[in-house]
This record gives structure tokens, C-alpha cells and sequence, in this order.
């Protein structure tokens, strides 16, 4: 059973940060990739970044410049550090990681307002 769990989602202000990380666990061999989604309402879900398990990075266009995706890979953790945030960035951000099959995590809402 692999289970992921995100934290650090919460409320913040147009040009702040916030910073989710996202634990696996379970019986896991390896994690090929590990990502970043977000839905808002009545939006479909999109990739807001990806890293593979060497590093290699992928982001939506709308936050290229704006968030970092990293990994650890000792404690089987991804991060996302989300900096200049704006309203648009309100979404409900999921977890995902490919191993062998892809798992999702729960889900943490980020909201951006004042």
C-alpha cells in the first residue's frame, strides 16, 4: 500500500509563498516521477511541475519563474515552493507520483487573497 500525504497548503496574501511537501510511504522500490497538480473550480487539472528521480524539472507556463519543484529522494519527499503568488494560483494542488503505477495524494487548497 503506498499512501501520499501533502502539507503546507493554506491562506495567502497576492505576492506571498507558501511552501507543500509531499511524503510517500508504503512498499515502494522507487519513484520515477514525482509531481505537482492543481484543479480549481470548475477547471480541469492541470501539471503545474514534475521532477524526475535525477532532477529533471518540467512546469506549467503560468508558473515558470515563480515555483521550484525539488526532491528528496532519502525521504521519499517532493516540495513545491510557490513565491510572487496571485489569485489565479487558487486551486485545490495535488501530489502525484509514478511508481510503477501513479498515485495521488489527497490534496491541500491553496487559496491567494487578500
Amino acid at each position: 500500500q503506498v499512501q501520499l500525504v501533502e502539507s503546507g497548503g493554506g491562506l495567502v496574501q497576492p505576492g506571498g509563498s507558501l511552501r507543500l511537501s509531499c511524503a510517500a510511504s508504503g512498499t515502494i522500490l522507487s519513484i520515477s516521477i514525482m509531481g505537482w497538480y492543481r484543479q480549481a473550480p470548475g477547471k480541469q487539472r492541470e501539471l503545474v511541475a514534475s521532477i524526475t528521480n535525477i532532477g529533471a524539472t518540467n512546469y506549467g507556463d503560468s508558473v515558470k519563474g515563480r515555483f521550484t519543484i525539488s526532491r528528496d529522494n532519502a525521504e521519499r519527499t517532493v516540495y513545491l515552493q510557490m513565491n510572487s503568488l496571485k489569485p489565479e494560483d487558487t486551486a485545490v494542488y495535488y501530489c502525484k507520483a509514478k511508481i510503477g503505477s501513479d498515485y495521488w495524494g489527497q490534496g491541500t487548497q491553496v487559496t491567494v487573497s487578500s
